[in-house]
């Protein structure tokens, strides 16, 4: 075979595979949860009758692991081969894949959550609230004998809630229709987290429904991904509702490339700050898209200050609705650092060095800030000028999730439909590896249940090699979008 002719057909085995290894990664995710309570899936409490639905096999919890890293691995690969492939794959495939994630979404929907039981919590605290206690104060040790807070796994059953008001109000209204049944309470959840995946993705195809190459992308990177399937919509986490939000946010004040600045009008600039505002009140750190609006708004101050005054409006009044208490925990979650984040690697370095008698946290807050404003300026550089709402926010996203000391899976959603809503580039691939290897390193983010011959998967992949990847990724991409930018700027007209 020639040079020409491997060339040519390299593209067509990638663009070939991809679908395939989609499709096997998203019917993995699917079986975890059809099969029932295991080292992946916490048992829900209820009457069989009741949704989610499973077979209830019992499966072994070294198969059930087996088969989640392979689906993490060959979502991985399908997702990498589809994002270099995208013009390959073809316009009819953007809508099967619109289909196909929309439909699983929905089917995850009806089958027990897997991956980990933070959905645990999330009951619990909603039936806090029905019950007239306060869930930024109590944990579910404080609810001795309610079944719905029994559920709850350790090491959490002491810990308050550090979601926002709207996340609250969500599981308050899945307590008050399932009542004392865990599982119907987890449906409930489970059909409001579907339906903002649902949500979200259909409004990125609209978005770039214009644009062949980028509707196929946003598909694959975002309703058709299926790392995110597997985390947000069968993981059941409360982000995918933050991301539903801000996503609405910035298609309804986007503006098309035809149309003069300022064309669009004051009611939707009104309503995109109020579904900014309901996003931070679902969860706080998502606030940081709120600075794409307001760096494209920076010379129009009056437009700028009716999104700012709406979305601080409904972010305030949710907020005065939790009380003062809701910001507690969120101010000490702010300080951790999670065990696969290369920031661990650090501490452990300090503690050797400087000594062990501190844990360095604050030192390490401004370590990552710093890295944070150095990833956001070299991705800054390549984007060409007028930076957009949603360029600046993916851009700003992007070096939060790479740089921040405390990481998990779930929370690269919203850098994946940020990025969709940009022009392409390696900055997907980089992301894309980040999430697998994230996925990775937390098989699965639980501790009940988990055989003692499988601790080296926390102890050495969780620990070690997720860290030094991870940091290796991140000098990779400060690197890549640096000498990028260079290049694009040497290169002559």
């Amino acid at each position: 075979m020639t040079s020409q002719a491997r060339t040519e057909a390299g593209p067509g085995l990638a663009a070939r595979a991809a679908p395939v290894l989609i499709a096997g990664s998203v019917l993995l995710t699917i079986t975890i949860g059809l099969l029932g309570p295991s080292a992946m899936v916490p048992g829900l409490e209820g009457p069989g009758w009741q949704p989610p639905y499973s077979l209830d096999a019992r499966p072994s919890s070294h198969l059930v692991i087996a088969l989640a890293a392979l689906a993490v691995v060959l979502g991985g690969l399908g997702l990498l081969c589809g994002l270099r492939r995208t013009r390959a794959l073809g316009e009819g495939v953007a809508r099967a894949l619109v289909l196909g994630g929309c439909l699983a979404a929905a089917a995850l929907a009806f089958l027990p959550p897997s991956g980990s039981a933070d959905h645990l919590n999330y009951a619990a605290y909603g039936r806090m609230v029905t019950l007239g206690i306060d869930p930024y104060v109590s944990g579910a040790a404080d609810l001795p004998g309610d079944r719905v807070a029994a559920a709850v796994e350790a090491p959490w059953r002491e810990e308050p809630s550090v979601y926002g008001p709207v996340a609250t109000a969500v599981q308050a209204l899945a307590s008050w229709v399932g009542g004392d049944s865990v599982r119907l309470t987890i449906f409930v959840m489970a059909l409001v987290n579907a339906a903002a995946f649902i949500a979200a993705g259909l409004l990125l195809d609209r978005l770039t429904r214009d644009d062949p190459a980028l509707r196929l992308r946003a598909a694959l990177l975002w309703t058709a991904n299926p790392l995110l399937l597997y985390q947000l919509v069968a993981g059941l986490h409360v982000d995918t509702l933050a991301i539903a939000f801000m996503v609405a946010a910035l298609v309804v004040s986007a503006r098309g490339p035809a149309l003069p600045e300022g064309a669009v009008s004051r009611g939707r600039l009104a309503a995109s700050g109020a579904l900014l505002g309901l996003g931070v009140a679902v969860k706080l750190n998502v606030g940081l898209v709120a600075l794409g609006p307001a760096w494209e708004l920076r010379r129009r101050p009056r437009r700028l200050a009716l999104v700012a005054g709406v979305a601080l409006g409904v972010a305030t009044l949710g907020y005065l609705w939790a009380g003062t208490h809701a910001f507690d925990q969120v101010s000490r979650a702010g300080k951790a650092i999670s065990h696969a984040s290369f920031w661990k690697l650090v501490q452990g370095w300090l503690q050797a060095v400087v000594g062990e008698g501190s844990a360095y946290r604050g030192e390490i807050q401004v370590g990552a800030v710093v890295v944070m404003a150095l990833l956001a300026w070299a991705l800054f550089r390549l984007q060409p000028p007028p930076a957009d709402a949603a360029r600046v926010a993916a851009v700003l996203v992007v070096a939060y999730v790479f740089a921040t000391p405390y990481i998990l899976p779930w929370y690269d959603g919203l850098a994946f439909a940020l990025v969709a809503m940009v022009a392409a580039s390696r900055v997907d691939l980089f992301l894309t590896a980040h999430l697998t290897l994230l996925s990775l390193a937390y098989l699965p983010a639980r501790v009940d249940g988990q055989p003692a011959d499988l601790e080296w998967l926390r102890t050495v992949v969780r620990q070690q090699v997720v860290p030094w990847s991870l940091l290796a990724l991140t000098a990779g991409l400060a690197w890549w979008a640096w000498r990028a930018a260079a290049r694009a700027r040497t290169r002559p007209e």
